[in-house]
């Protein structure tokens, strides 16, 4: 067996920092401790703050070409590639994911998404002409009008349990480009392998304090990163309730908030595409266990073949295999922790109390007796009101809607306080595309996929503020100046 990563300790200002106090990590797929760090305090939590805020005033880092961060940043992410196999290991371990999701959804996946970010940033306009009639240009005795995009100053990266390499890869590499200084701060329940980036930049020669990384067994640490007046923007990753506290917290210094919270996504299947339906049922709880902000629950259907439907999705779901994520066999594994599978069976009955049927699942699978496992369960709502088609789970419950005609569906689909992600299939994809265009929602996926560096993610309504990747999650870490150049009369 791969043994996983052995640091233990926060990297703060260029060096690794022993405490007085720890806090175990324990493994959702059998319970026992995965290993025991030490915990940063707050007065850690501010010493990488503080020196974060000397690198990027003192332009340590940000006075540095573009070019030159970019072979810096391939260096960081040249030694997280040495660090392969531990680094997978420890994702399986901490976060009980499969080692298939571990190793292609987050290890492969962040590489390669960091690197594409490299390409892009590097491809993009960092100063440009900014358009100005020219009576204004005459009259304002102005010889040229430009804007910058510079970065936005001391960062916080704050991410969540089940994705914690490829959110740190998502908000790491871009907010460093841009020239920014970094605090990351992974989630107390899967923080171990986010300590590589740590390692990395140590190795990769980062500036001392460009870089920290925090680990804590409760939020003190959290609440100074998105409050301390040292630190200019937070970018989060989690829950819509945390995210309303964050944007408390970080209001009195008004600092610029990127957001990417919960949801509650639809998939939509035209008429004409129902026999799609159990695949797409299926990739909503395989490997994740449905632990995914994007995960699409709520299946919206053909009201007259909705009994087929649930009937088609409670056999693709029967013959999920659901066990220790080290099992090549598995293709489902635990959720993170009890309170999880509590929040299950509390909306399993939530939606029976309100008329949904159980179709199938709703319990812990025979067998596995311990560990945080929850069967795949399928929910027959009679409507979108239901609670457990309006309140995100986070497990692998999905809801089976009926439609009376597209129009019914679009309005299912928009009737969510959410909107982060969506999904249409139809076999004419014109027809699918314009419901696509109908929903409101940061994504929509037509009949497929696709995750890129250069392609924005974000969400609607309470599901967050401002776009990850793409130009706009590049933009998301830079302010914009605009310099009005003249002469002197």
């Amino acid at each position: 067996m791969t043994e996983i990563l052995t640091e233990r300790r926060s990297y703060v200002a260029g060096g690794w920092v022993d405490a007085d106090e720890t806090f175990d990590v324990e493994n959702p797929a059998d319970e026992t401790t995965v290993a025991s760090l030490a915990a940063a305090s707050p007065a850690d939590v501010e010493r990488a703050i503080l020196a974060a805020r000397s690198s990027f005033d003192a332009g340590t880092w940000a006075d540095t070409p573009a070019a030159q961060r970019a072979r810096v940043l391939h260096a960081l992410i040249d030694h997280i590639e040495s660090r392969h196999a531990p680094l997978v290991a420890t994702m399986v371990a901490e976060a009980g994911q499969p080692t298939f999701f571990a190793e292609f959804a987050q290890y492969q996946a962040g590489i390669a998404l960091a690197r594409a970010t490299i390409d892009l940033y590097l491809s993009m306009p960092h100063e440009q002409a900014s358009p100005v009639p020219l009576d204004d240009l005459v009259r304002g005795g102005l010889k040229a009008s430009v804007r910058r995009h510079e970065p936005v100053g001391v960062v916080s990266a704050i991410t969540p349990y089940n994705g914690a390499i490829i959110m740190a890869f998502q908000k790491v590499i871009p907010a460093l480009l841009a020239g920014n200084s970094v605090v990351l701060r992974p989630s107390p329940l899967t923080p171990i392998s986010s300590l590589v980036f740590g390692a990395a930049a140590q190795a990769a020669d980062l500036p001392p304090g460009v870089l920290s990384v925090v680990v804590e067994e409760g939020s003190a640490g959290a609440e100074l990163l998105t409050s301390h007046p040292g630190v200019d923007m937070v970018s989060f990753t989690g829950s819509t309730a945390v995210g309303r506290r964050i944007l408390a917290q970080a209001a009195p210094t008004v600092k610029r908030v990127a957001l990417e919270l919960g949801g509650k996504s639809a998939q939509i299947y035209l008429p004409d595409a129902v026999d799609r339906v159990a695949a797409g049922a299926a990739a909503v709880v395989a490997m994740t266990s449905g632990q995914a902000c994007v995960a699409a629950t709520r299946i919206v259907v053909p009201a007259d073949r909705k009994d087929e439907v649930v009937e088609a999705v409670s056999r693709a779901y029967a013959a999920l295999v659901v066990g220790p994520p080290t099992d090549p066999k598995a293709t489902m594994g635990p959720l993170i922790n009890d309170a999880a599978r509590a929040r299950c069976a509390h909306f399993v009955a939530a939606a029976e109390r309100h008329g949904g049927k159980v179709a199938l699942g709703g319990g812990r699978p025979a067998g596995l007796d311990r560990g945080y496992y929850v069967e795949p369960t399928v929910l027959d709502l009679p409507d979108n009101s239901n609670p457990a088609a309006q309140e995100e789970i986070f497990g692998p419950v999905v809801s089976v809607l009926g439609y009376r005609d597209l129009d019914d569906a679009v309005r299912i689909a928009n009737d969510s306080p959410y909107g982060l992600s969506g999904q249409v299939y139809g076999a004419d994809t014109a027809a699918a595309t314009a419901v696509a265009r109908r929903l409101r929602t940061g994504a929509v996926n037509v009949n497929t996929g696709l995750f890129s560096a250069y392609a924005p993610s974000g969400g609607y309504k309470q599901s967050g503020l401002g776009r990850e990747r793409g130009p706009d999650g590049i933009r998301a870490f830079q302010e914009v100046k605009h310099l009005a150049i003249g002469e002197l009369r």
